[in-house]
C-alpha cells in the first residue's frame, strides 16, 4: 500500500501544468547488507545510509583493537554488541511492547488452533518463540505484500532469524519455529483451507509492523546508549560493529547511488540523529589519537573521583556512564574565541547553559540505556547522583587539574574534527544525490539528540555572516585564508556551503546526473585522501579532501608539505571553486592544499 501511494504521488505531476511531480524519498534505515529495492517508487532514502558511510571515512580502522582494549579496561569487561542488541530487543518486547506482543501471540495461537498439525502448541510457547524470532531479525522490517508475495530478500532475512532463534534455544521445540517460518514465507497457501489464509496474512502484516519499532527501541534507543566504545558510530542507521570506512568502500556506495539512486537524499544531520554532524566528527577524532585518549581517561577519572556519589553501595555515574559523559563533553564543548592562544573556559553564563544541557542529556541517556534507571522504572536517586556529578564538574574552579587536562585534549580533537567536518561537507555536496543541510548546521553543529538539536536557530547571525562574506572585496584566496585561520566562528563552513551549492546550481547536469569516477591518488599520503570526479557532457568536476589528519596538522592548520610527493592523477586545467586559484593536472596535493584543506575544482 505504501509503495502504491508513492507511485500514485509520482504520477500526479503530468496531470496538470500547475502541479509539479512529487519528490518522494523513504525514511528507511538500511541494515548492514540491506539495499533499497529498486522496484520502489521512490527517489531513494532520507540519507542515513550516506551519513554513516561518510562518517566512517574519518574513523581510523587501524585503531580498532586498541580502542576495544581501552573500552574493556575502563569498564571492566567486554560487551558483545550482537548479544547486547539481542537482549535489549527482548527487553523491549517483555516491557514497553508487552501488550502488542501479547496480541500478536494470541493472533498466532488462533491460527495454530485452526490446524490439526499445530493445535497442540501452547500460547506460552508460541509467544516465547515469537519473541526469540523478532529479537533475531537482522533488519528493521520485511515487506511481504498484502497479496502474500515474499521476495528473495525477505526470505533470506526470515530464514536468518529462524536459524538464529533455533541456535539460541536448542532445547525448545524446533517445530514451533518452523511453523512461524512457514507462515511468514506463506508456505501454507497451497494446502490450508481458504478461510485460514486471511488470518495468516493478517498475522504477517501485523508482525512486520512490530519489527521496526522493536529494532528502533532495542538498538537505537537502548543498545546505542550502552555500547560506548566510540559514540560517533552509534548513529541512526549505523553499525558500531564496523570501525571505519575505506575510500574504496565509499566510492562503491557512491557509484551505486549514481547508477540507481541519483536523487536520493544525502544527510549528515537530521531531526533524529543522536549527535550533530560536527559533534560526531570530534568524537571520530579520538580514533586517531587512541593513546592520548586512554591517558586522558585515566587522568580525568582520577581527578573527578571525589565528585562521584554512592547509591546502594555503587558509585554513580558508573564507568560506562563516565565514558559516555567524557566523549559527549568533548563533542559539545564550545570553540575557543578566534585567535585565542591558550585554553580557557567559556564565560560563566555559557558554562552554566552547557551544564544544564549535559544534565538533561545524561538523564535521557541513562534512562534509554535501561541499566541503572529507565523511563518505566525510574531510580530517582541514581538520576540525581548523575546530574549532581555533572553539576559539580562544571563547578570546578578554572585552575583545577581536570580542566587543564581536558582542554588540551579537547582542543586537539576540535582541530582534527574541523578538517573532517569541512571534508564531510564537500563530499556531501558533490556526491551523487541531493545534499540535505539540517537547520542550524550552516555553522558548527555541536548539538545532541532531540530536544537539543531542535533548539531555536539564530538565522539572523547566519544571514549577517553571509552578507559580510558576499560584500568582502578581497580576492577569494585571501578571504578563505582568513576564514580558515579563524575557523572557530564557523564562517569557513558557511562559505564552503554557499560556494559548493552555487557550483551545483550553476552546473546542474554535472552534479545531479554526472557520471561518478573514483580517483586513486598516488604517493606516500595517498591513503589520507578521498578523490573523485563528476563528468557530464564534456564538463568535469574534481573533489579532493583529506582524512585521518591527526599527524598532518600544525596546530589548527593542515601542513601542505606533509603531502609532498602525493598526486591526484587527473589531466586538464581546473579552477578551484573555493579559492579561485587555477590548477593544472596532475594535481599535487601539497599545492592543492596550500590555501585550504579541501578542494572542489571545475575543469575549464
Amino acid at each position: 500500500m505504501r509503495e502504491q501511494l508513492a507511485l500514485d504521488l509520482r504520477k500526479r505531476g503530468p496531470t496538470s501544468p500547475f502541479v509539479k511531480p512529487v519528490y518522494v524519498v523513504a525514511e528507511k534505515i538500511l541494515g548492514e547488507t540491506e539495499k533499497l529495492p529498486e522496484s520502489w517508487a521512490v527517489r531513494g532514502t532520507t540519507g542515513y545510509d550516506f551519513l554513516n558511510q561518510v562518517n566512517g571515512l574519518f574513523v581510523d580502522p587501524a585503531a580498532r583493537d586498541l580502542m576495544d582494549r581501552i573500552y574493556a579496561r575502563y569498564i571492566g569487561g567486554r560487551i558483545d554488541f550482537d548479544e547486547l542488541v539481542y537482549q535489549k530487543k527482548k527487553l523491549v518486547l517483555y516491557t514497553a511492547m508487552a501488550a502488542e506482543m501479547n496480541l500478536l501471540a494470541r493472533q498466532l495461537n488462533r491460527i495454530s488452533e485452526a490446524n490439526r498439525w499445530t493445535r497442540d502448541f501452547t500460547l506460552y510457547s508460541l509467544r516465547a518463540a515469537l519473541i526469540e524470532m523478532i529479537a533475531c531479525f537482522p533488519v528493521y522490517r520485511t515487506y511481504i505484500s498484502e497479496e502474500g508475495v515474499v521476495d528473495y530478500r525477505d526470505r533470506r532475512y526470515i530464514l536468518q532469524a529462524a536459524g538464529c532463534a533455533k541456535r539460541r534455544n536448542p532445547v525448545e521445540n524446533e517445530s514451533i519455529y518452523d511453523f512461524i517460518t512457514d507462515i511468514l514465507l506463506q508456505k501454507f497457501a497451497a494446502y490450508v483451507a481458504p478461510e485460514e489464509r486471511p488470518p495468516q496474512l493478517a498475522f504477517v502484516i501485523k508482525l512486520q509492523q512490530m519489527l521496526g519499532p522493536v529494532m528502533a527501541k532495542g538498538l537505537e534507543d537502548t543498545a546505542f546508549y550502552v555500547y560506548n566504545r566510540l559514540l560517533s558510530l552509534n548513529e541512526v542507521g549505523g553499525e558500531p560493529r564496523e570501525f571505519g570506512v575505506t575510500p574504496q568502500q565509499f566510492h562503491a556506495w557512491n557509484q551505486l547511488r549514481a547508477k540507481s539512486w541519483p536523487r536520493t537524499l544525502l544527510a549528515t544531520a537530521t531531526h533524529d540523529t543522536k549527535r550533530g554532524e560536527d559533534t560526531r566528527t570530534r568524537i571520530d577524532a579520538l580514533s586517531e589519537i587512541p593513546r592520548p585518549w586512554a591517558a586522558a581517561l585515566s587522568s580525568w577519572t582520577r581527578r573527578v573521583e571525589p565528585l562521584l556519589r554512592e547509591v546502594d553501595g555503587r558509585k554513580a555515574p558508573d564507568r560506562n556512564e563516565l565514558m559516555l559523559f567524557f566523549q559527549t563533553l568533548i563533542g559539545v564543548w564550545p570553540n575557543w574565541p578566534p585567535g585565542a592562544q591558550q585554553p580557557q573556559l567559556p564565560p560563566r553564563e555559557e558554562l552554566e547553559q552547557l551544564s544544564q544541557r549535559l544534565q538533561q542529556y545524561m538523564v535521557k541517556a541513562i534512562k534509554e540505556a535501561k541499566t541503572n534507571t529507565s523511563w518505566i522504572q525510574e531510580d530517582k536517586r541514581w538520576e540525581e547522583a548523575v546530574t549532581g556529578f555533572v553539576r559539580d564538574v562544571f563547578a570546578l574552579p578554572p585552575k583545577h587539574g581536570f580542566w587543564k587536562s581536558f582542554l588540551k585534549l579537547q582542543r586537539q580533537t576540535a582541530e582534527i574534527a574541523m578538517h573532517d567536518s569541512l571534508a564531510q561537507l564537500v563530499l556531501k555536496i558533490a556526491s551523487p544525490g541531493v545534499p540535505d543541510l539540517y537547520q542550524g548546521a550552516e555553522l558548527w553543529d555541536l548539538s545532541l539528540v532531540d530536544p537539543d538539536n531542535r533548539r531555536r536557530v539564530d538565522f539572523k547571525t547566519r544571514q549577517r555572516m553571509l552578507r559580510e562574506i558576499a560584500s568582502d572585496e578581497r580576492q577569494r584566496a585571501q578571504l578563505v585564508r582568513e576564514l580558515y585561520q579563524n575557523w572557530e566562528d564557523g564562517r569557513i563552513k558557511l562559505y564552503l556551503s554557499q560556494a559548493a551549492l552555487r557550483a551545483r546550481r550553476d552546473h546542474p547536469d554535472l552534479f545531479a546526473a554526472g557520471a561518478y569516477h573514483p580517483i586513486e591518488p598516488t604517493g606516500p599520503r595517498a591513503a589520507h585522501l578521498v578523490a573523485f570526479s563528476r563528468i557530464s557532457h564534456g564538463r568535469t568536476a574534481v573533489v579532493v579532501v583529506p582524512r585521518l589528519v591527526a599527524g598532518l596538522l600544525d596546530g589548527a592548520r593542515l601542513r601542505p608539505d606533509k603531502f609532498e610527493g602525493t598526486v591526484v592523477p587527473v589531466s586538464g586545467h581546473f579552477v578551484d571553486v573555493f579559492t579561485g586559484e587555477e590548477r593544472e593536472g596532475p594535481l599535487r596535493a601539497d599545492k592543492l592544499f596550500s590555501t585550504l584543506p579541501v578542494a572542489l575544482l571545475l575543469g575549464r
